[in-house]
């Protein structure tokens, strides 16, 4: 009897570890461009992306500073050589394990340079 008391603990303990774990993905927008593109002339450079995250330990305390999408546009526009993005796309999910919780900010687009 105590051996299966035993199983059925570690058993509801397993169940209990998993439900505190998951994630989610939730769609962010869709923008023509990231900045006004009207009588500007450009070079299309090519594909780039950037992201930002979240991090906090036990779910409550901050370990990294604030998810923008700003700060993801930036680093997608920095990594492709631009100066801006076109056909962006913004999308987020969410991580929560049992130590910590993660939100992350992904910027997709096309990098331009504008000519001078």
């Amino acid at each position: 009897m105590r051996g299966i008391m035993k199983k059925i603990g570690a058993g509801l303990m397993g169940v209990c570890i998993c439900l505190l774990a998951g994630c989610a993905h939730f769609p962010g927008g869709l923008a023509p461009s990231s900045t006004p593109l009207e009588g500007r002339k450009y070079t299309v450079l090519g594909q780039t992306e950037g992201s930002d995250n979240y991090v906090l330990l036990f779910c409550i305390l901050p370990v990294t500073s604030a998810n923008t999408i700003r700060r993801a546009m930036d680093r997608a526009c920095a990594k492709g050589g631009g100066d801006a993005l076109i056909d962006v796309t913004v999308e987020s999910h969410s991580e929560f394990w049992i130590l910590f919780a993660r939100y992350v900010t992904t910027v997709e687009g096309t990098a331009i340079r504008f000519n001078k």
